[in-house]
């Protein structure tokens, strides 16, 4: 009876075993995946990190490095350095000339800038003696050399120029001979010209203008 109950679980043990085999990888497979799982994400975590600990030294790696050179501090790159202050020249003061120019006389008036105060006065009369001389090119070239040598003693240096002829409702709108020598001698004389303007003043529907209704007659 003994050996039949041995044999009876025999067969009974290994139908247990084979039962109980599969079940082993079934416990493993899992497992694995886990493992698999884990390699992939291993090297995932370690590539940001990487990249992370070598962007946080680079920095902190360059200003060392500099420092440590010699133990002195780098000198600044040319686009680095302030810009230096040039002193700028002294460029003098400004004026205004003032030409009238007529058939009769050159009159030149030299003021400061708003017009107000009068730094020198020189007409073509003041040159020559005749009158019929004064309105020449010759003494408004003369005037204007006397007017230049007052401006280098003032200091002035740039001046503005405003020619003006008779104008109005009965005289000529356009200046005498003087006023091209004028500006001639004044630009060849080494003073700087700004501009030049015409404030010759014109009639809006004023005075009638002599001569009649058919013109003057000669």
């Amino acid at each position: 009876m003994e050996a039949s109950q041995v044999e009876e679980q025999e067969p009974e043990m290994a139908a247990a075993e084979a039962v109980e085999k599969p079940s082993k990888p079934s416990k493993k497979k899992p497992s694995r995946k886990k493992e698999s799982a884990e390699a992939v994400e291993k090297p995932s975590k370690k590539k940001p990190s990487k990249k992370k600990e070598e962007g946080e030294e680079k920095p902190e790696q360059k200003p060392e490095a500099e420092k440590t050179e010699g133990g002195e501090t780098p000198k600044p790159t040319a686009a680095e350095e302030k810009p230096v202050k040039t002193q700028k020249r002294d460029e003098g003061m400004f004026a205004v000339l003032h030409i009238y120019s007529s058939k009769n006389n050159t009159i030149l008036h030299l003021t400061d800038v708003t017009g107000a105060e009068t730094i020198a006065l020189k007409s073509g009369g003041q040159i020559v003696k005749s009158q019929r001389e004064e309105s020449s090119p010759y003494a408004a070239m003369q005037a204007a050399s006397q007017i230049s040598a007052v401006m280098r003693e003032k200091g002035i240096s740039t001046i503005n120029i405003k020619v003006r002829a008779p104008g109005g409702h009965n005289g000529p709108k356009y200046p005498g001979k003087g006023v091209q020598a004028a500006i001639r001698a004044l630009s060849r004389s080494g003073i700087r010209i700004g501009r030049i303007e015409d404030v010759t003043p014109l009639p809006h529907g004023g005075c009638r203008p002599k001569g009649g209704k058919r013109g003057r007659r000669v």
